[in-house]
């Protein structure tokens, strides 16, 4: 099985009453922690109202955060094209590419707040369409085409770019959520998907549909799609053990849904929690949950659940939140680096296998335990000694170690 990639995606959601300075200071410590924890990906959103969403421009966030890593590549997630001139995009994003040294991913989407397009005076009914129409002038810009087009909300004439992407093909991806847009955009051109739907049950169990949309639409335009350019994003909070996890992430979850997704959002069909716990069961209890608080074991399993009901993907994105404090998220980012990517990667698999093979065939190794006694026998105080001997008084690795209390009772008898 391909390995799979891991990331995050902060969008941000951060409860109101910090001061702003400060939690960008933090995301940029959580980007550089991720680096070196060796995940893949980490995408940041574009967002202008909410008050609890406050990065404005991704672009300048990344280049930040490039500043502070090392490998990890760095996405927009997303620009949500509508809102600007196709030009100034591209522009920006090949600055963010030469910046960071080709890490740079371009994902795009039509925007995902009412009131951010209220703000713009942009009509929502419109930007679909406009992201189809931007996603297909950048990409003949960054082909080094001079371009010129007339839109009913941009015009370029003779526009070229002075600088091409450091990458000689910088990744397009365009955001999935429950509308089958982003899916036929992605098949439509042949570029990356990422699915932000998958964070609910009914979304998760959507995803082979979602597929077939790429599908259908990649057929239809001549194109490909490739289920290793497919990410889909989960929500979960590790710990030691399930009820840790449990204990720390239930009243901040409670007040991300209540006070986010219920009270500033209200998204139909949601109803407050009443307690943490009842959040914690409601959002990752049951066989079908689309969010693990629990163990590394139970993201484990969540992921292989994923892989099957999907039918594969190219990589994990976990939702970056605040359920947690910030000692107790580091901490879960940390574990799902070192035992979850591991266990789902096999990079651990032949560790096993070696250790199960010494178990299992100790006798073939009998012979190193008989070479070191040889020489103990040789030597006239040292087999004197053996009488004296008792467990853990000679510093021998254990492979090589004869059986020397063995040894002693054959001298005295």
């Amino acid at each position: 099985m391909a390995r799979l990639k891991f990331g995050a995606f902060l969008a941000p959601h951060h409860p109101i009453g910090e001061h702003p300075m400060l939690q960008f200071r933090r995301d940029l410590d959580f980007v550089e922690q991720l680096d070196a924890l060796g995940y893949d990906e980490f995408w940041c959103g574009e967002h202008h109202s909410s008050g609890w969403e406050t990065i404005a421009s991704p672009e300048m966030f990344l280049a930040a955060a490039g500043e502070r890593t090392k490998r990890i590549k760095l996405g927009t997630g997303v620009v949500s094209l509508p809102y600007h001139h196709p030009f100034n995009v591209a522009q920006r994003m090949v600055q963010l590419d030469h910046m960071t040294g080709g890490r740079a991913i371009f994902g795009s989407g039509p925007g995902a707040l009412a009131s951010d397009a209220h703000t713009l005076g942009i009509d929502p009914m419109t930007q679909r369409d406009r992201q189809d129409e931007a996603i297909a002038i950048i990409r003949r810009l960054f082909r080094g085409e001079r371009v010129t087009a007339k839109s009913d909300w941009f015009t370029m004439n003779d526009a070229a770019l002075q600088i091409q992407p450091l990458q000689e093909d910088m990744p397009f991806v365009v955001a999935s959520q429950i509308s089958p847009s982003g899916m036929t955009l992605a098949g439509k051109y042949g570029i990356g998907i990422i699915s932000l739907g998958s964070m609910s049950t009914q979304g998760l169990m959507a995803l082979p549909t979602q597929w077939g949309f790429a599908e259908d639409a990649a057929k239809k335009h001549g194109t490909t799609v490739s289920r290793s350019d497919w990410r889909v994003l989960l929500t979960w909070h590790i710990a030691e053990t399930r009820e840790q996890a449990q204990r720390e992430a239930g009243a901040g979850l409670m007040r991300w849904h209540n006070e986010y997704n219920v009270g500033t959002l209200q998204r139909p069909g949601l109803q407050p929690f009443t307690s943490p716990e009842d959040a914690v069961e409601k959002t990752a209890g049951g066989a079908f949950a689309a969010s693990t608080i629990g163990t590394p074991d139970d993201l484990v399993k969540m992921i292989k659940n994923l892989m099957e009901v999907s039918g594969g993907v190219g990589a994990i994105i976990g939702f970056a939140h605040d359920w947690a404090n910030i000692e107790a998220t580091r901490r879960s980012w940390d574990m799902v680096a070192r035992y979850v990517v591991p266990e789902i990667n096999g990079y651990i698999t032949k560790l096993r296998e070696s250790q199960k093979f010494v178990i299992e065939n100790r006798a073939i190794f009998e012979r190193a335990g008989q070479a070191v006694m040889a020489k103990i026998m040789e030597n006239e105080k040292a087999a004197a000694a053996l009488p004296l001997t008792g467990p853990g008084r000679v510093a021998i690795p254990a492979v090589n170690a004869p059986d020397l209390q063995k040894e002693a009772a054959k001298r005295k008898a």
